[in-house]
């Protein structure tokens, strides 16, 4: 009879788990967990502080009476692996209640130890205000701060559990300041797309402060038990603290046993989940893995790849000839009325790998435009010179999840932009267009690389604005009035056409920016433009990018463009 020992449940650890028992009925599969629970939903745990998820049990996905009963897994909770013998293919456990120690042997050894979250070493942070959430306790704690009313908190870190956690403090009615130490929240979107999540944060009275960190918790000096102190001299007052700055590795239990680990500290692995030991396997947050696109090493705690890894590992242990594949860090946040997601490397990501990359951006409706209810959807592209999909993101308030699945598939699948255009996706007037947005970003790529498009971006601002170019306006007057760039002049694209001499003449053999709202009418005109010999360019994402990526910019309010242009 074969033993196979899993350190640590949740997703890797139970993935393993179960999926060996589905393959060997006669296996002995033991789990070991030091927690109280084996088998929790993580990624539910701010919902339930926020009281969305009101029944605590609801997280509780399985207990050992359950696993027992379903796949006959002898599951020790509270039990906690502290050494491990290479040599002896045993493994020395703590019974954390019995407070004694004994030994397991092992035919095979899963490691599914997990993240922990990032601690600095900052004075103050051992003040019982100041929580991180991973687990199922520290929601309780989280929750009991709350109930014993607390009104004030400050969240340190805007990503994913960062910004989840800023939602259910405001949903349970609590002032709240978020402070990010880059210069943009959700720091896994490119800056002018994480722009769009900031503004809907302000929007719900959120304290915003980014490009600052924090040097300690302190005690409060304004009724409130502690002020965090950040790197600007400012003090934030609070009730409590979450600590949301990213989670670490945790392969101590790795390293005390000499297995290899990366320099970010993780395990390395190889596809099938094997360590540099062949009798251990290692799955999950606490592994090395690489990007799908870039190849770029580094640590993904997500739960998909973490339940497809073990999987994988168990499949391996069973003599099967399997291999995970690189990952795309696909990951979705809801941020009040609105949800971001993204699928593959950004903008900066590709630029720090020395991809070679195009950018296309969009803001189509969700759904029909002529259906009522439709919203804007703000979609970023990212296809190599060649056409090949590299990565999307996209923020809005329906739909998003939709077309960031779609584009993760077709990079999983080495689609190109050609092959994106051509994507049958189900269409009637309640749930797209004919035209998806996914079609969408595809056709304007296409432009992109066989020059039917010539953009500039809002990163050209400085250039476009220093009197080189001639920027050309073609929104109505009444949009132009409601606010343009300084020295524009305003045409709309329906009288482009009837103007074009007087366009000649302003350009004075200058190239000419075209801008719109969103960039499909400064593409028409620019195409316009081209037709009478005219070097332009159309500014990719329009107005809504410009002010998204360059909050900078400067703004003219005013100014009508005269009648007889028209409005």
């Amino acid at each position: 009879m074969t033993r196979i020992v899993v350190v640590g449940g949740v997703a890797a650890g139970m993935s393993a788990a179960a999926r060996a028992r589905r393959l060997d009925e006669a296996a002995e599969i033991i789990v070991l967990e030091r927690g109280e629970h084996v088998s929790f939903a993580n990624c539910g745990l701010p919902y339930h502080v926020g009281d969305e998820i009101t029944d605590r049990s609801r997280l509780l996905l399985h207990t050992p009476r359950s696993l027992k009963a379903s796949l006959d897994l002898d599951v020790r909770t509270r039990h906690e692996v502290v050494a491990i013998d290479r040599a002896d293919h045993r493994v020395t456990v703590r019974d954390l209640d019995a407070g004694s120690d004994y030994t397991l042997p092992y035919d095979a050894l899963v490691l599914a130890t997990g993240a922990e979250p990032i601690v600095p070493p900052l004075p103050g942070l051992d003040r019982p205000q100041v929580r991180t959430l991973r687990t199922v306790p520290d929601a309780d704690a989280l929750r009991a701060l709350l109930e014993a009313g607390a009104r004030r908190a400050v969240v340190i870190g805007a990503g994913f559990i960062g910004l989840e956690t800023v939602e259910a403090f405001r949903h349970r009615g609590l002032d709240v300041t978020l402070v990010e130490l880059a210069p943009q929240v959700l720091p896994a979107l490119d800056p002018d797309l994480a722009q769009l999540v900031e503004q809907e944060l302000r929007r719900h009275d959120v304290d915003v402060r980014v490009g600052t960190g924090f040097t300690a918790v302190e005690e409060g000096t304004a009724g409130h038990p502690v002020d965090v102190v950040l790197a600007d001299g400012s003090r934030v007052p609070a009730d409590v603290v979450l600590l949301g700055v990213g989670v670490r590795p945790s392969t101590a239990l790795a390293r005390e046993s000499g297995l290899e680990l990366a320099p970010s500290g993780a395990v390395v692995v190889t596809p099938d989940q094997r360590t540099s030991d062949p009798r251990i396997w290692a799955v999950g947050d606490a592994i090395q893995v690489h990007d799908a696109v870039t190849g770029a090493p580094g640590v993904v705690p997500l739960a998909g790849p973490a339940n497809r890894q073990g999987r994988t590992a168990a499949d391996s242990i069973m003599g099967r000839v399997v291999a995970s594949r690189p990952v795309l860090g696909t990951a979705i946040v809801r941020v009040f009325g609105l949800t971001a997601a993204v699928t593959g490397p950004t903008s900066r990501r590709l630029a720090l790998a020395g991809v070679e990359h195009r950018r296309v951006n969009l803001h189509p409706s969700h759904h029909a435009s002529y259906y009522p209810g439709a919203r804007s959807l703000h979609l970023t592209l990212l296809f190599t010179p060649d056409g090949r999909v590299l990565g999307a993101q996209a923020v809005g308030t329906e739909g998003v999840d939709k077309r960031i699945d779609v584009v993760a598939v077709a990079i999983r699948a080495g689609m190109t932009v050609d092959d994106l255009a051509e994507l049958e996706l189900a269409y009637a007037p309640p749930f797209g267009s004919a035209k998806d947005p996914v079609n969408m970003a595809a056709f304007m790529a296409q432009n992109v690389l066989d020059g039917t498009l010539v953009t500039w971006s809002p990163e050209d601002l400085d250039t476009v604005l220093d009197g080189g170019h001639l920027l050309l306006d073609v929104r109505s007057g009444r949009e132009f009035a409601q606010g343009h760039l300084p020295g524009a002049l305003c045409i709309p694209h329906t009288h482009v056409r009837e103007h074009i001499d007087e366009i000649i003449a302003a350009a004075a053999g200058r190239p000419v920016a075209i801008m719109c709202r969103t960039g499909f009418r400064s593409y028409l005109a620019h195409r316009v433009l081209a037709a009478h010999g005219l070097e332009s360019a159309s500014l990719d994402g329009g107005w809504v990018s410009l002010l998204a990526a360059r909050p900078d910019a400067p703004v003219v309010v005013g100014s009508r463009i005269p009648a007889e242009v028209g409005s």
